[in-house]
């Protein structure tokens, strides 16, 4: 292990590389899908090839003793106990069909654990290309849109709250989330399903959406976006164990509330 890390320095490193993988997103030219992963509907574009390959290069080069979780490339080790946590492009379909919703999602991660869920989260940065805005956050020193100072608001009761969520790519995994889909809206004042985990986490933090929930998300879904909200003030609970987890997030009051909703449905 080196000395401890400073979290101002990887928050800009994290948006450093963040941005720049949204430079090369924002000139490609052409979007082909390079393959499919878990099922026909899920897609994997080479631009999403390319930007994790350029975030891993950048790295390489800034932070060459650290390790790289990557969702198109796997796990890089490094020697610091540090791992970057890298979606290159979250919310592919959005990207493939030229909606705004989409992001690249960086963040750093102290591996003091061997599920990847319970890593202690250092700093992260989500870049959204279509709309340039970008997040960051770092451990003790706050979450912030641009230079603007992030605290979660959330709705009066969980009756009046607009609620974000997503859904997997199988049509099991899919069922299951339309069942309880049933049970939330009555309860919520609507629901948006924007397509790009890391940034419905980040306008919770900022208040344009008042609690999120979202079941099979990946280590790099939510990374930057998770820590993105705690830093604001919000609370990230987990239903479970593994990609299988129901993630809740928000004001602590609206989570506790869903959760006591979503439990019941889980078990």
């Amino acid at each position: 292990m080196t000395d401890a890390p400073d979290n101002a320095e990887l928050m800009r490193t994290a948006e450093l590389v963040a941005r720049e993988a949204g430079d090369l997103i924002r000139s490609a030219v052409t979007v082909s899908v390079a393959a499919t992963k878990s099922s026909g509907v899920d897609l994997v574009t080479e631009v999403d090839q390319a930007a994790e390959a350029l975030i891993r290069r950048r790295l390489a080069e800034l932070r060459p003793e650290d390790g790289v979780l990557g969702e198109e490339e796997g796990r890089h080790e490094g020697t610091s106990g540090l791992v970057w946590v890298v979606d290159p492009i979250d919310g592919t379909t959005n990207f493939v069909y030229g909606l705004p919703s989409y992001s690249v999602s960086v963040a750093v991660a102290r591996a003091d654990d061997e599920d990847p869920y319970a890593w202690t989260l250092l700093a992260g940065a989500v870049h959204a290309p279509a709309t340039g805005r970008t997040w960051t956050a770092g451990r003790g020193i706050g979450a912030y849109a641009e230079s603007e100072r992030l605290t979660v608001a959330g709705a009066a009761s969980l009756d009046t709250a607009l609620a974000g969520t997503g859904f997997a790519y199988t049509a099991e995994r899919r069922a299951g989330q339309a069942r309880v889909l049933t049970e939330v809206l009555p309860r919520v004042r609507d629901i948006r399903r924007l397509g790009s985990a890391a940034v419905d986490l980040c306008l919770v933090a900022e208040g344009r959406l008042d609690v999120f929930f979202e079941q099979y998300l990946n280590p790099w879904d939510m990374a930057a976006g998770a820590l993105t909200v705690t830093e604001a003030g919000g609370v990230v609970e987990r239903l479970g164990t593994g990609v299988n987890a129901v993630t809740v997030a928000g004001p602590p009051a609206l989570v506790a509330d869903l959760v006591g909703v979503l439990r019941p449905l889980l078990d």
